[in-house]
């Protein structure tokens, strides 16, 4: 099983920046299209980016152009870089691996806390 662990989260006031990491300890995780993900109170889990082995990345429409995905593979980690933070963007954001299907899904992280405000 592959073990996600995440950090990087906090608080920030609006216009702020933060970057994510995403940690796959002891599993070699190079191959794997990896995402980030976030679930606000009361809003279902998204995911925002996505980066493939390769690293082609990809973004949902309201992070685009302020988001960046990257990875480092011999580190077998995944960062989110977060600019221009809103108050929207406040969740619990998780690291996983969008293309697995559900028999081989990796159990979810903690997630890192990532709160916008004033």
């Amino acid at each position: 099983q592959v073990k996600l662990v995440e950090s990087g989260g906090g608080t920030v006031q609006p216009g702020g920046s933060l970057r994510l990491s995403c940690t796959t300890p002891g599993s070699d995780v190079s191959i794997y299209t990896m995402g980030w993900y976030r679930q606000a109170p009361g809003k279902q889990r998204e995911l925002v980016a996505r980066i493939t082995g390769g690293g082609t990345a990809d973004y949902v429409d309201s992070v685009k152009d302020r988001f960046m995905i990257s990875r480092d593979n011999a580190k077998n980690t995944v960062y989110l870089q977060m600019n221009g933070l809103k108050p929207e963007d406040t969740a619990v954001y998780y690291c996983n691996g969008p293309d697995l299907i559900p028999q081989h899904q990796w159990p979810w992280g903690q997630g890192t806390q990532v709160t916008v405000s004033s």
